[in-house]
């Protein structure tokens, strides 16, 4: 593990411990928060420390990967309620000036009985991240953003079958994915990816930060997935309503 991951690792779980020492990686002078939810600045991170009731919260941090100056991590969070989340943090000149975040209330298991933090961890094809990273970049445009469903089959192995989910909602396999996007529409509740903000990766594993609407609600949709001989192999998420900007504690924007 990288130096830079584990001060990322450390800094989340203070939330847990409320210890000092790994809060000192974040640049006081200037840290950039796009947490609509707290207020801009070390202070604000201060604040949200602050607000939680001493020894409620729980941090287990089980992925983190680093793609140039930025570290991400997926992480099983327990804090006014049970919560996954996706953290990306920037780092410059060795210190955390910017942070992004996207969080789901803990749902399932889905209907294979995956949660939405288990799975594989570990860290491979260090030499495919770029290819991975292209691969993954593809699929979110073609099938997220511009509906091509005629490529779907394309991006994984076989029938699509082998394809495993943890999306709280959605079955395993390609299947799942037709039979989970058919209840949506029956439901009348209209998924829309319009614009990708970040692509980011390292080895087998791939982020997906992305803007748009669920049930016509401004939505944050961060995916996470697993790249296995060239195909997508495995797939995580959260989704998060973006509240008005009337209700921002500060005027970063989410992405």
């Amino acid at each position: 593990m990288s130096i830079q991951k584990k001060q990322v690792v450390d800094l989340l779980k203070a939330i847990e411990t409320a210890a000092a020492e790994p809060v000192g990686v974040i640049n006081p002078d200037k840290y950039i928060q796009h947490n609509l939810g707290a207020a801009d600045g070390l202070v604000g991170f201060g604040a949200l420390l602050a607000a939680l009731p001493p020894g409620s919260a729980k941090v287990n941090t089980v992925r983190v990967f680093q793609d140039g100056d930025l570290v991400f991590a997926h992480t099983a969070y327990d804090f006014f309620g049970p919560k996954i989340g996706f953290d990306i943090f920037r780092f410059e000149n060795g210190r955390i000036v910017e942070h992004w975040d996207n969080l789901q209330e803990t749902a399932g298991p889905n209907p294979s009985g995956r949660t939405m933090i288990d799975g594989p961890t570990e860290l491979k094809d260090l030499d495919k991240t770029e290819a991975n990273k292209a691969l993954v970049s593809a699929f979110a445009y073609d099938i997220l953003v511009n509906g091509r469903m005629d490529r779907l089959a394309g991006y994984f192995d076989g029938n699509g079958e082998s394809y495993r989910q943890h999306n709280p909602q959605i079955a395993d396999g390609l299947s799942g994915l037709a039979a989970g996007f058919a209840a949506l529409a029956k439901a009348g509740i209209a998924i829309k990816y319009d614009r990708i903000h970040k692509v980011l990766g390292e080895g087998n594993f791939v982020l997906v930060v992305s803007e748009g609407s669920l049930g016509g609600k401004p939505t944050s949709y961060y995916d996470l997935f697993r790249v296995e001989n060239g195909k997508i192999a495995e797939h995580w998420d959260t989704i998060e309503a973006i509240p008005p900007n009337a209700e921002w504690k500060n005027g970063n924007g989410k992405f």
